[in-house]
C-alpha cells in the first residue's frame, strides 16, 4: 500500500494515470507454489496469472516457490524476495514442516519472520493457512493450526484458512480426491491446481485491491 501510494503521487506529478501501474504479487511457498511435476503453464502461480487476466485483473505474479522449503527457507528468501517491484506477497510454507515433525513453536517464529519482513517493507500478504495431520497428536495438531489464523489477527493479513479449499468436500474423500492429485498423492495436478486456482482467486483479487488503495 506504501509503495503504490508512492508511486501514485509521482504518476499524477507526471500526468501518468496510476492505473497504468500493475501490482506485482510475490507467491512465497514450497513445491505447491512452485509447481512440483508440473509443465511450467499447469503450475499454481501460472494457472493463477490465466485466471487474473480472465477476469481482467492488472497484476504480474512472480513464483517465489521452491521444492522442499520449510517455514526457515521462506524465512531465509524473505528479504530478497521483497524486492523494491513487489507490492504484495502470498505466503504458503509449512507443508515441509509437517512432514519433518517440526516444532510449531519454531514454524511460528519463522512465518513471523517472513510477516514482519514483508511489514517492513510496506508489502501487503495474503497468508494461506495449513491443518497438521492428527498423527502428530492432538497438542501438536492445535498447536500447529493455530498458528496461522493468529499470525493473521496480529498482523492483519488477509487470510485463507486452506490452500486446498478449492477442492470442498473432495478433501475428505479418497475417491474424489484422486482425479486431482499426482501419483504421490500430495501434488495436485493440473485439473487439481485449476480447481486450486478457484479456491485462492477471490483472495487474491482481495489483495490486490489493498496493495492498491
Amino acid at each position: 500500500m506504501m509503495r503504490k501510494a508512492m508511486i501514485g503521487i509521482v504518476t499524477s506529478l507526471l500526468g501518468v494515470p496510476a492505473s497504468a501501474q500493475p501490482v506485482t504479487i510475490a507467491a512465497l511457498g514450497d513445491s505447491l507454489t512452485q509447481g512440483y511435476g508440473l509443465a511450467v503453464e499447469d503450475g499454481f502461480v501460472a494457472q493463477l496469472q490465466f485466471w487474473a487476466d480472465a477476469q481482467g485483473v492488472e497484476v504480474t505474479l512472480i513464483n517465489a516457490g521452491v521444492s522442499g522449503d520449510t517455514t526457515a527457507g521462506g524465512l531465509s528468501r524473505a528479504a530478497w524476495t521483497l524486492t523494491p517491484d513487489v507490492d504484495a506477497m502470498i505466503v504458503t510454507l509449512g507443508g515441509n514442516d509437517l512432514l519433518r515433525g517440526i516444532d510449531p513453536d519454531v514454524s511460528r517464529a519463522n512465518l513471523m519472520g517472513v510477516l514482519k519482513a514483508a511489514k517492513a517493507a510496506g508489502v501487503e500478504v495474503l497468508l494461506i493457512g495449513m491443518k497438521a495431520p492428527g498423527n502428530y497428536g492432538p497438542d501438536y495438531k492445535a498447536r500447529f493450526d493455530a498458528i496461522y489464523p493468529e499470525l493473521a489477527a496480529e498482523f492483519g493479513t488477509l487470510y485463507l484458512d486452506d490452500f486446498f479449499t478449492g477442492f470442498g468436500e473432495a478433501v475428505n474423500d479418497p475417491a474424489s480426491l484422486r482425479p486431482l492429485m499426482q501419483s504421490d498423492g500430495i501434488h495436485p495436478n493440473p485439473k487439481g491446481v485449476k480447481e486450486i486456482v478457484v479456491g485462492v482467486g477471490p483472495k487474491v483479487l482481495e489483495l490486490v485491491e489493498i496493495a492498491v488503495d
